[in-house]
């Protein structure tokens, strides 16, 4: 939990529907994450799957990260009920924002 300080990449996702908010930070060494980070402004739920986001992240590369679906989130802290599925699709969301924002490849 928290942030990465520069030159960490940070993002910041927001479902208006329910008004959570995640920041994520992602330190890369390449094209991989070394570190990952997030805070998190919500429900459990959206906090579980923050937790949860940052721990698979670690190693991963761009080309998993592109891959990640909400329901793989969801697997990986056992479920969320049918009104807690938007905490799923908002960490995507932010994986998604931290692709579009990364730097390029060497």
């Amino acid at each position: 939990m928290g942030e990465l300080p520069p030159p960490a990449q940070t993002v910041e996702v927001m479902n208006p529907a329910c008004g959570d908010i995640l920041r994520l930070s992602v330190a890369w060494d390449g094209e991989r994450v070394k570190e990952a980070r997030y805070k998190t402004r919500g429900c459990t739920a959206s906090i579980a799957t923050g937790s949860a986001l940052t721990e698979w992240m670690a190693g991963r590369n761009k080309v998993e990260l592109r891959a990640l679906k909400a329901d793989e989130v969801e697997r990986l802290i056992g479920g969320l009920a049918p009104e807690s599925k938007h905490a799923a699709a908002l960490v995507v969301d932010a994986v998604r924002a931290l692709l579009k924002a990364a730097p390029p490849s060497p």
